[in-house]
């Protein structure tokens, strides 16, 4: 029992907390249909968990699969980051030749290439200078009216007087 708190206590994985939980409770004299109400799981659930663990004890709680390694490490995403930062315009193929070339790294989806501008805050979306059908004289014209609008005075209200 002692394993099993020291599990609940110090893993990360909340798969593993809630395995551990089934089998403590079971082993505290809980009914089966009762634990796996709690938990939120089927009554087979918490019997397959028991059983793991009285063949391989704590061992057979933990996740076995812990996920994959990136492609680029830690200090290759920060100076992708520094890179996109400098540049006056970025897109995603302009992010996706730059890896390439300079990594040898070149990602299937989309995706991991969002995930890097959003880490270095940046849109997805394709960036530009300025609004590239903008003209400068329609521009002027519309600011000189807003400002017009705003700095009118309000006509005078007519109150009737009895």
């Amino acid at each position: 029992m002692k394993d099993l708190q020291h599990l609940i206590q110090t893993t990360r994985d909340a798969r593993e907390v809630k395995r551990a939980l089934a089998v403590q409770n079971i082993l505290a004299g809980r009914p089966r249909s009762a634990v796996a109400n709690e938990l939120g799981y089927s009554p087979a659930w918490v019997k397959k968990w028991c059983w793991r663990y009285r063949r391989d004890g704590i061992d057979g709680l933990n996740v076995a699969h812990k996920g994959s390694t990136g492609y680029l490490t830690t200090h290759q995403r920060t100076a992708i980051i520094t890179w996109l930062q400098e540049q006056p315009q970025w897109d995603i193929q302009a992010l996706a030749r730059h890896i390439d070339a300079t990594y040898g790294v070149r990602y299937q989806s989309p995706k991991s290439y969002y995930a890097v501008l959003h880490e270095a805050r940046m849109s997805w979306k394709k960036s530009q200078d300025a609004q590239p059908k903008a003209d400068p004289k329609k521009v002027s014209e519309a600011r000189t009216r807003i400002k017009k609008k705003r700095t009118r005075k309000p006509p005078p209200s007519s109150t009737n007087a009895v």
